[in-house]
């Protein structure tokens, strides 16, 4: 079982829906959960509808069973001052720091600060442990940048530690990726049943096994129904408009000649889009990876719906 679930996936594809959506789920039956933003969007405060999040952990939900969901927006600037207190007790010094314009520069310009900074807070809450020495959180989901991004962010602490050799920053580096390389963690990716995104979902996988970084599973987001079976489909492409013209009228519908046209064109529409799902669908099932789908929730994401898609994928076992 992988306690850091990364979820990235194409913009447009609801990987932040689907983090959220697992956090929830991964909560389930009185675990914790922390649910980590790094782009600076406030996404899981928009779906969970609470005001933005300042940089502090705290609770959002609380799943069925009684599990609780926290969230953090991490900020890179907060991050770094944490990461000056650490290593080197700077205290009020690197607040000056961030008066003189110090941090904006360090987290802005330096190559590869500002990952190095959000993947290790999040590997941080992973490996940290209370009094007692268990875990303070059973999970962490992040809500990682989108999939053409997502490996170069995970592995820029093997750039930086080859740059630093000795030091806090090398060791900090080596023991991040020893967290995001190891069985502890699992990347997600998230698509639709749309040619685009399940391309770009293929090179995402190539890339993160090149990188020697762990997959977890294509989940296929928003999957329409199909609205006609199968011999539906096959008869929509032979001429059929006396047929329908017949069945209308017999159920009753006026101006039934006037609406067989448009009846068609919508159901050869239907067919079109159902075989070009089926080919994505081929596709996917041929990444070697574990593959799940989520339904469209038609009526638009509220929290009911994120409850209802964290059943979904409680049922699916996705990161458990």
């Amino acid at each position: 079982m992988s306690r850091l679930q990364v979820v990235s996936g194409k913009g447009g594809t609801g990987k932040t829906t689907v983090a959220a959506a697992l956090a929830l789920a991964l909560a389930t039956e009185g675990k914790r959960t922390l649910l980590v933003e790094v782009e600076g969007r406030q996404g899981i405060a928009q779906l969970f509808e609470t005001e933005a999040f300042p940089y502090e952990e705290r609770k959002i939900a609380v799943a069925p069973g009684g599990g609780e969901v926290h969230a953090l927006a991490i900020d890179a600037e907060r991050a770094l001052l944490d990461y000056l207190q650490m290593f080197y007790k700077l205290g009020s010094a690197g607040r000056a720091l961030k008066k003189l314009g110090a941090i904006d520069f360090a987290t802005t310009i330096a190559p590869g600060v500002r990952d190095v900074l959000l993947t290790g807070k999040a590997c941080e809450a992973v490996r940290r442990k209370d009094k007692q020495g268990r875990y303070a959180y059973d999970h962490v989901v992040m809500d990682a940048p989108p999939t053409g991004r997502i490996t170069r962010f995970l592995n820029v602490n093997d750039e930086v530690a080859g740059l630093a050799k000795i030091g806090p920053i090398h060791n900090q580096a080596q023991a991040v990726m020893r967290v995001l390389k190891s069985p502890e963690t699992a990347v997600h990716l998230v698509t639709l049943l749309e040619e685009m995104p399940v391309q770009e979902t293929a090179d995402g996988i190539a890339e993160l096994r090149a990188a020697e970084l762990p997959t977890g599973a294509v989940i296929v987001n928003m999957v329409r129904p199909h609205l006609l079976d199968e011999e539906a489909v096959r008869g929509i492409t032979g001429d059929r408009r006396k047929e329908v013209a017949k069945a209308l009228t017999r159920a009753g519908v006026t101006g039934s000649a006037k609406l067989v046209t448009p009846l068609l064109q919508e159901a050869a529409e239907h067919a079109e889009r159902v075989e070009l799902e089926r080919e994505q669908r081929a596709v996917v099932a041929g990444l070697g990876v574990p593959a799940y789908e989520l339904p469209l929730i038609g009526e638009g994401m509220d929290l009911a719906g994120l409850y209802r898609l964290a059943v979904r994928l409680r049922g699916l076992g996705v990161g458990q």
